[in-house]
């Protein structure tokens, strides 16, 4: 399954790698609690779906976010400058699953919302 969000404000992908640190993902989402970093690109974190390793892995465009032992292997990118909307941050999230419960589309859409607001508050128009 796949969720986006498109945020029409303008910004450049070095803004969103540089300012999107893990010492930084207060910022970027209300859903997220650190527990500790271990290098640049992992950190353990918490989260309404339990505690997971996250990676963050610069990319063409923005960054890679990675539940590392997500049974539903869910990933999200924050990117910039790219289809579908090459003037906006567009925030896309996979799952290895074709169905899944209700409540729990309901707290990836919760997620994603989240992070649509703290990006728009980060990065004005």
């Amino acid at each position: 399954m796949e969720f986006f969000r498109i945020i029409k404000q303008k910004t450049q992908d070095k803004d969103i790698q540089e300012l999107l640190t893990l010492e930084n993902l207060e910022l970027m989402s209300n859903e997220i609690i650190i527990i500790s970093i271990r290098n640049n690109i992992e950190a353990s974190i918490g989260s309404i779906w339990g505690e997971f390793t996250l990676t963050r892995n610069e990319i063409r465009g923005g960054l890679r976010f990675t539940l590392l032992e997500c049974p539903n292997a869910l990933t999200w990118t924050i990117t910039t400058g790219l289809q579908p909307e090459t003037e906006s941050i567009v925030i896309h999230l996979t799952i290895n699953r074709e169905e899944q419960k209700e409540t729990f589309i309901e707290e990836i859409n919760e997620f994603l919302d989240d992070q649509s607001n703290c990006l728009q508050q980060i990065f004005p128009s």
